[in-house]
């Protein structure tokens, strides 16, 4: 006859030993998502993601607060997002995100999208009306040209792709900050006077509020004499703009049937209206032009 006493203690052992095979691969997986970690770039995300959520700057104390760890631990990292351009030092104590990681995001394939779809609409509206058109996009107070269609008939005024633009001077960029939210339109506002004091106006504004009302801009050029500049948003799904369209209009006159600034913007916002629901953004109501 066998022993109760040993029955049981054979049993607490077998129970044991399964549990003990049972945690076994836990803990290797535990481990080994130890020996992979990467504790300095799950810190400086972390600073990304609470500036990010932050609708006013944050004082490295905050910032070490919110996420748990110490001012000396988050400064190294702090200061390697600063100098990369991720992060801005608003002054001696506060930190405030830039738009990097917002143009980071927009690269590809958001970007490679927008090229492939507005191509063919450009190509298409620079045939009809004999003139230039060229797309440009928001970069650190000032725009890139991201495409180009030269005039068919190889006479008239044209952007190189590339190109750096300024914004709050050129109806292109009024059209790309009027569009915005206004936590983004002041801080590209602000980029873009850095980059360029002397083209603050203290009319802006008021132009903006006109632009977003109107749904585009259409005034002679500030920067080329004799050159009409036309340009409409390229919206996104909450009505902001990812890019401007334009038509630097140059009038031919050796032509009798040459397109008037009139037919110039009707044409240029139906294509702005089309390039914009083909990148699955928000499409206006239809253009009234007056």
């Amino acid at each position: 006859m066998k022993n109760p006493s040993t029955s049981i203690d054979s049993e607490h052992a077998l129970g044991a030993l399964l549990e003990k095979n049972l945690q076994q691969p836990i803990q290797t997986v535990e481990t080994e998502k130890r020996t992979y970690a990467a504790p300095a770039l799950e810190k400086g995300l972390d600073i990304l993601e609470i500036l990010c959520r932050s609708d006013h700057p944050l004082s490295q104390k905050e910032i070490a607060l919110r996420i748990g760890r110490s001012v000396g631990e988050i400064y190294r990292m702090l200061t390697t997002l600063v100098d990369r351009d991720y992060v801005f030092q608003v002054d001696d104590s506060s930190y405030a995100i830039t738009t990097k990681l917002y143009e980071l995001s927009h690269i590809n394939p958001p970007t490679h999208r927008l090229l492939f779809e507005a191509l063919p609409v450009m190509e298409r509206l620079s045939k009809d009306l004999d003139q230039s058109c060229h797309l440009t996009v928001y970069s650190q107070g000032k725009q890139v040209v991201l495409a180009k269609v030269d005039t068919p008939s190889g006479m008239g005024f044209s952007v190189r792709a590339g190109s750096e633009l300024d914004v709050l001077i050129s109806v292109s960029g009024r059209v790309l900050l009027a569009f915005q939210d206004e936590e983004t339109k002041r801080l590209w506002i602000e980029e873009s006077i850095q980059r360029r004091p002397t083209q603050m106006d203290p009319q802006l504004g008021t132009i903006l509020d006109t632009i977003r009302k109107t749904g585009y801009e259409s005034i002679p050029s500030a920067q080329i004499r004799g050159l009409y500049a036309v340009s409409f948003p390229i919206l996104d799904t909450q009505g902001r703009a990812i890019a401007a369209l334009t038509i630097p209009y140059s009038e031919r006159i050796d032509q009798n049937q040459r397109k008037s600034i009139p037919d110039v913007t009707e044409a240029l916002g139906s294509a702005a209206r089309n390039l914009s629901q083909r990148v699955g953004g928000f499409v206006a109501g239809k253009l009234k032009t007056g």
